[in-house]
């Protein structure tokens, strides 16, 4: 055995097993990177459903064929995307970045991948030295939201997407556990869209909603929810800040993964709810807590962005349901909703 055949043998022994782990792990940020690559180039939705050469795929991409197979030698290490003999076909991962997927996550992977989550990873150490209090508006000058829609309204765009996309996902659990059969109204308080509105009325015929969001969510409303659509009946759209106010009085109220600001503001939003509703009005928070995620690395991953951009977190069971008590508002349970979601259930006092 060569002297360089001795030393690629032992990089296999147990010894270097957290050399090689740690070395994975610290170059981890080629993988979305790639990712990004590959979405913004329009590779996932250019492979159809049979193998494709990779030349010829470069040559329809209009992309460089040796680089492209570069980007998908790192792709196929994670599972995403794969080789065979006639060309690179789909995986079950990547087939999750087709627009045209059910389950499609093309616009989330893009708007956690925007260029500003890059900019602020480097400032993960002052956050860490002084709470995280503040570090987008020091460096930006003003509030996460704000300076999105001002400066970045490409990545409003993404991030609107990217919303649906996770409705798509998650809306039909979550109307599965809402028992909503003794209520009159609903709020969906920072819906987006309305895609989670849309199929909660469309399982429950009785029910009449209403979608509350800032101006530039609620621009281009699901389909279903405009004049001219399948629910226009028994819907109305109504653009609001819910930090300032929740201009709506419902019999249920419901925050669907967007309590994840400062704790402060979490609160402010909370309480203008028991606010806006009648005493005993239900207000219902979906989220996925970050102590029983069943995907705890995404879970801490986007804790830790969320700290970057707004101060804000991904909440624990006792935290979220301190949030609750401090808003004034009854604490009636905490659930899960399968696969991936929890529902802390609360009501207005009398």
């Amino acid at each position: 055995m060569s002297h360089a055949d001795h030393g690629t043998a032992r990089t296999h022994d147990d010894r270097y097993a957290p050399v090689t782990a740690l070395r994975e792990l610290a170059l981890a940020a080629a993988a979305p990177a790639a990712l990004r690559a590959a979405l913004r180039i329009g590779l996932p939705d250019e492979l159809g459903d049979v193998p494709v050469p990779v030349a010829d795929l470069a040559s329809s991409l209009k992309v460089d064929t040796a680089v492209l197979d570069r980007l998908l030698r790192n792709l196929r290490c994670y599972g995403v995307f794969d080789a065979t003999d006639h060309g690179i076909v789909h995986t079950p991962l990547s087939s999750v970045l087709r627009e045209d997927h059910p389950q499609s996550l093309k616009h989330w992977v893009l708007w956690v991948t925007e260029p500003w989550t890059w900019e602020l990873w480097p400032h993960l150490d002052e956050a860490v030295r002084n709470g995280g209090s503040g570090l987008f508006e020091q460096k930006y000058g003003a509030d996460f939201f704000s300076h999105l829609h001002q400066v970045w309204p490409e990545s409003t765009e993404v991030f609107n997407r990217s919303q649906t996309e996770l409705s798509r996902i998650t809306s039909a659990s979550i109307a599965d556990a809402l028992d909503l059969r003794a209520a009159a109204s609903i709020a969906d308080v920072g819906g987006g869209r309305g895609y989670n509105l849309s199929v909660l009325l469309e399982r429950n015929p009785h029910l009449h909603g209403v979608l509350v969001d800032l101006p530039a969510a609620v621009a281009e409303p699901d389909p279903r929810l405009r004049p001219d659509g399948a629910l226009a009946g028994r819907s109305r759209v109504l653009a609001g800040d819910c930090l300032e106010e929740i201009p709506v009085e419902a019999d249920v109220y419901l925050f669907k993964s967007i309590l994840e600001w400062d704790d402060d503001r979490t609160v402010t939003a909370l309480r203008n709810a028991a606010v806006a509703g009648r005493p005993g009005g239900r207000v219902l928070i979906v989220t996925n807590l970050v102590d029983d995620s069943p995907e705890i690395r995404y879970a801490t991953g986007i804790d830790l962005l969320f700290l970057l951009n707004t101060n804000g977190r991904r909440h624990t069971r006792s935290g979220v349901t301190e949030l609750v008590r401090r808003a004034g508002l009854r604490l009636d349970g905490v659930s899960e909703i399968r696969p991936l979601l929890h529902l802390v259930e609360s009501s207005i006092p009398g």
